[in-house]
This record gives structure tokens, sequence and C-alpha cells, in this order.
């Protein structure tokens, strides 16, 4: 399995960007997809997670109301829309791929996750 994520830049606050993360190599719509992200010396923490239907999303506080995350099950791809960025967005986000099949549990913690891409660096300037 390959998750190859895109997407990351320099932004000014308050700008906005797209980033898009292209799975290969099993069933795309059967597994749930996240997005996490790790700032300078700081611990991964969870961003957005979609279902593997698409039906169901969830956000981290920090980010709920100016982030949203969605899927293209034709074209195996996972997207995160970041509105409204603050400096303290600054990270480099990593997309990931659920464990299990079919579930549709609000997991947040990166134990949970087997297939990791390689993180695309977003930079918010103030």
């Amino acid at each position: 399995v390959q998750l190859q994520a895109s997407g990351g830049g320099l932004v000014q606050a308050g700008g906005s960007l797209r980033l898009s993360c292209a799975a290969s190599g099993r069933t795309f719509s059967s597994y749930g997809m996240a997005w996490f992200r790790q700032a300078p010396g700081k611990e991964r923490e969870f961003v957005a997670r979609i279902s593997w239907g698409g039906g169901s999303t969830y956000y981290a506080d920090s980010v709920k109301g100016r982030f949203t995350i969605s899927r293209d099950n034709v074209q195996s791809t996972v997207y995160l829309q970041m509105n409204s960025l603050k400096p303290e967005d600054t990270a480099v986000y990593f997309c990931a791929s659920d464990g299990r099949p079919y579930t549709n549990l609000q997991i947040t913690t990166t134990n949970e996750y087997d297939y990791w891409g390689q993180g695309t660096l977003v930079t918010v300037s103030s």
C-alpha cells in the first residue's frame, strides 16, 4: 500500500490550501482515511477523519469549521481543504489509512492506522 501526499506549501495567514493523498495497493473504498499533522518539536496529532464510504467525518476542535476532509473513491484520493489558515497550523501533514476495513468509529490515535504517507509541509506565515 502506498499513500502519496501532496499540496503543501507556503501561505499567508487567512489563506487556503488543498492537500491531496493518492492511495494505491488495496481497496481504497473499504478503509477510513485520516489526516494528522506534526509541528516541530511536537507529537503527531489528529486533524480529521473520513469514514470508508465518506458519509461520516470527524475533526479536531482546533480545525473544526476551517478544514474539510473529503474523498473520491473512484480516484482513490482523500483531500483536506484548509481555509482560514493560522500560523499555528504550520506542520508536516500526513495522510493515513485505517488499519481495519469498514470502521465508522471516530479513531484519532496513530496506532489505529497502518499505512502512512510521506508527509507534506504546510507553512503559514503571519
